[in-house]
């Protein structure tokens, strides 16, 4: 007998109270875990998906019997009715157990197969970056020091935004390695400074800010933040400059500019009182309050925050899917999106790095700085 594909279902059901069991919410996330396969499982597996999809949301087999000829529509049958009188709540339950398992075969077997050095562009000291499946990924890799961003690393990521704006992947990921997603600028940038290097310290940290914020602006595809930690200062500002933005629920977001005797930068001084309001965006980017993930959310700066023990997961099933989308489109779309207030995004830009000069030159935010390195000594 011919062999054909048997579809599963993907049918959104208006349950009665008094079916809304316990295990109706697994059986509500096994149907959306089901669609972020990416592996056929096969006919036989989908039949007794169909089947217990069936059972769970009808009740035993009421359809009337295929003939024998119509193939198709008589394996469904046959799986229906072979479950006889399961409970509805035994077949969520194991219509449930079932997509786990796939779930996690599939997650194995990724495991599995993937190579540590798979797409890994060489040339980078404190990133690790690598393409894979349409997307590539920029990890900030100073784990030790908190993804801590040293001079050296402004560049990496530079170049690691261009080679992405060039090649053949579809979207850019910008994460951390370890608990943190970066912890800012590594203040030990602005030690060691003799007074009559300091002009010049300011005017190249000035232009290197620049350049790194102007990437993020011409960034030509979409480009995703996964923000896997605590947020801190730069990584935080440009986050407006993302497309999407996922956290983790233990991920934080702060901004202690004054704190520091500095100014905001990565164009937040604009995006921020349009994303948040005037108001909550001075609570940040004025009086250095932090925002948890959900605060973060609700004021327009995250996108979605995930609980952290599926957020690797649940993110990178999502990103993968956004990744096979057509490319070109994306880019495109992207681009139309973006060049309303890019003109704009690069003057504010400008103007910010040209505040922020001013600021590491005076006295106040030297001060500042070596108070901060005073208490980190004493802690």
């Amino acid at each position: 007998r011919p062999t054909q594909a048997v579809c599963v279902p993907a049918i959104h059901l208006h349950m009665t109270a008094a079916t809304m069991q316990v295990s109706q919410k697994d059986f509500q996330k096994a149907q959306e875990q089901l669609k972020l396969l990416k592996k056929d499982p096969g006919n036989e597996t989908k039949l007794k998906l169909y089947a217990l999809f069936k059972q769970a949301t009808e009740g035993p087999c009421n359809a009337p019997k295929p003939g024998m000829l119509d193939f198709v529509k008589k394996a469904k049958w046959d799986a229906w009715n072979s479950l006889g009188k399961l409970s509805q709540d035994d077949a969520r339950q194991k219509y449930a157990d079932l997509v786990s398992s796939l779930v996690s075969a599939e997650s194995a077997s990724q495991k599995k197969e993937a190579s540590p050095e798979e797409g890994r562009h060489d040339g980078y000291e404190t990133l690790i970056v690598t393409t894979k499946n349409n997307i590539t990924k920029i990890m900030f890799n100073r784990p030790d020091r908190k993804n801590a961003i040293t001079h050296q690393m402004y560049r990496e990521i530079i170049k690691a935004l261009e080679e992405a704006g060039k090649n053949d992947s579809t979207i850019a990921v910008i994460t951390g390695n370890g608990d943190y997603y970066s912890s800012g600028n590594d203040l030990n940038n602005f030690t060691n400074i003799q007074p009559g290097d300091m002009k010049k310290m300011a005017k190249d940290g000035a232009v290197l800010l620049e350049d790194f914020v102007g990437h993020f602006i011409d960034f030509p595809k979409p480009l995703i933040a996964v923000v896997n930690g605590p947020a801190i200062g730069i990584c935080v500002t440009v986050l407006g400059l993302c497309d999407l933005v996922y956290a983790s629920d233990r991920a934080t977001f702060h901004t202690p500019f004054s704190q520091l005797g500095q100014s905001p930068e990565g164009c937040s001084s604009y995006l921020f009182p349009k994303l948040m309001g005037v108001a909550k965006a001075s609570e940040m980017l004025l009086f250095n309050k932090k925002l948890t993930a959900a605060e973060a959310c609700a004021l327009g700066l995250v996108t979605e925050v995930f609980p952290d023990s599926s957020f690797q997961k649940e993110v990178w099933a999502r990103l993968e899917a956004y990744a096979s989308l057509p490319k070109n489109s994306l880019a495109v779309s992207k681009q139309l999106l973006r060049s309303m207030e890019k003109e704009k995004l690069h003057a504010v830009n400008s103007r910010e790095c040209e505040v922020l000069t001013e600021r590491w030159l005076s006295d106040e935010c030297v001060n500042a700085i070596v108070s901060f390195f005073q208490k980190k000594s004493k802690l």
